[in-house]
């Protein structure tokens, strides 16, 4: 059995300064900060990963995903635009030993992680079926979205797949309470209790 963490999203713009911030986002980054500092100084045979990989939003035009009126459910005020700090991974993820990076939503909404793209041109199942891996862990932001939508396709995929919810952050209760009903029913192992408020922050 290969196992491979997918940290999902834990970007500049989804956390608390951001231009669409969900609360908590920092916390989240923060605990998932002290997995990977603790993965990367492992001895290989102590890892409790055998890959890490992460995926980021890198929208370039992707249409009706922004808007200057956004509805805040199938458009967005704009984020996570290509070349911008916005775009970045958190800080509090530092170190990031990430073995491969995956772009999403580049010309689409893209909220799995599987529509995304690594910088060579590898879909994630494809990278993750290369390198043996048949079960996998998530983490990131947001519950009700992004990690959402990537593992309900994970476990689509075949992999055996387990969302690690503390430390996941969602928008709201009542789309992170539906996210995890149709996590589950995809089969998805749900592990914890994601930190969720209501609704997002303002911007500063």
């Amino acid at each position: 059995m290969t196992r491979a963490l997918i940290v999902v999203d834990v970007q500049n713009d989804f956390c608390e300064g951001g231009s669409l911030p969900v609360h908590g986002g920092a916390e989240v980054a923060f605990a998932i900060g002290e997995v990977l500092g603790a993965w990367h100084e492992a001895e290989e045979r102590d890892k409790a990963y055998d890959h890490v990989v992460a995926t980021r939003d890198h929208h370039i035009d992707p249409g009706e995903h922004f808007s200057t009126e956004p509805d805040y459910v199938t458009s967005w005020p704009p984020h996570c635009v290509a070349g911008t700090d916005g775009a970045g991974f958190h800080p509090n993820i530092d170190p990031q030993p990430f073995d491969a990076v995956f772009n999403c939503g580049e010309y689409s909404h893209g909220y799995s992680a599987f529509e995304g793209r690594s910088i060579e041109g590898k879909g994630l199942a494809e990278w993750l079926r290369s390198h043996d891996v048949d079960q996998v862990d998530l983490v990131g932001i947001a519950t009700d979205h992004c990690v959402r939508a990537t593992a309900v396709d994970a476990a689509r995929e075949g992999f055996r797949t387990r969302v690690l919810l503390d430390m996941t952050a969602g928008v709201r209760a009542d789309t992170t309470e539906a996210a995890v009903r149709e996590m589950r029913e995809a089969g998805v192992e749900l592990v914890g209790t994601p930190v969720v408020h209501e609704g997002y922050p303002q911007p500063s």
